[in-house]
């Protein structure tokens, strides 16, 4: 899954793609690079982030999602927490809703389960401006684990069939939980769902490493195969050339043995 931040603010490439002809390219460039699915997002939800008003964020993904369309049939991803937004951006010719809310806006569900559409749902104490402050957790692995298949389950009772997984690595966990969440990846890969592992360039990785932002291919790709190997079934990243390659490798391995 590649990672297209139609945002001013996302903490890796913010403003990079903000304009609709730069967000295309890059799109296209990923496809190119081998991801399966894009996924668009028009609000940054990095630590702190202020939310963005529906409006604005309309303006940003829309047209994005529509120009892509003419030129791929990519599978394409809604990054939202907006049923609003969700809703036009699966009319715009979207395929899947990602909301790192987990669905908490009963209207998200009921936009997921009209439009018999995919979903990710992703785990998250608070929101951007509070999910940093303190997290605390008796055991991050069973306890994030444990949200997730409540979530699900509520989901399914409301019509919504095909669920992803995402434990939400780096939203509401401290760098040691987000190392323990993947240690334990494959008990959230065992939950019955495909899961998705979003670790590319978190700040986990800058606490362990040292390195900044922009220099933290290494040590995503580090997590990412490890993900796999533990039963990931999609991984979001920003290097997507990168993980092709990576991944391709690993698989062959895996296939051979």
């Amino acid at each position: 899954m590649g990672a297209l931040n139609a945002t001013p603010d996302s903490f890796s490439d913010g403003g990079k793609y903000s304009r609709k002809s730069a967000a295309v390219r890059r799109a296209l460039q990923m496809i190119a690079e081998g991801a399966d699915i894009i996924d668009i997002g028009g609000e940054s939800s990095r630590p702190g982030a202020r939310p963005v008003p529906e409006k604005e964020e309309l303006r940003r993904v829309i047209p994005v999602i529509e120009a892509l369309r003419k030129k791929s049939s990519i599978p394409v991803s809604i990054d939202t927490t907006k049923a609003a937004v969700a809703e036009a951006a699966l009319a715009a010719g979207a395929d899947l809703i990602n909301d790192i809310c987990g669905f908490r806006d009963p209207a998200m569900a009921e936009v997921a389960a009209r439009r018999k559409a995919p979903v990710v749902v992703m785990h998250m104490r608070g929101d951007p401006r509070t999910m940093q402050k303190g997290p605390r957790y008796k055991d991050v692995v069973p306890e994030v684990c444990a949200w997730l298949a409540a979530r699900c389950a509520a989901l399914e009772q409301r019509g919504v069939t095909k669920i992803i997984v995402d434990p939400g690595i780096g939203f509401g966990k401290t760098a040691a939980h987000n190392v323990a969440l993947l240690a334990g990846f494959s008990r959230i890969a065992s939950l019955g769902y495909p899961a998705l592992l979003g670790a590319s360039r978190k700040s986990f990785i800058g606490l362990i490493t040292g390195a900044a932002v922009d220099d933290r291919l290494p040590g995503t790709l580090a997590a990412n195969l490890w993900g796999v190997l533990k039963g990931a079934s999609i991984v979001r990243v920003h290097d997507v050339a990168a993980h092709r390659q990576a991944l391709n490798v690993l698989l062959e391995i895996k296939g051979g043995r």
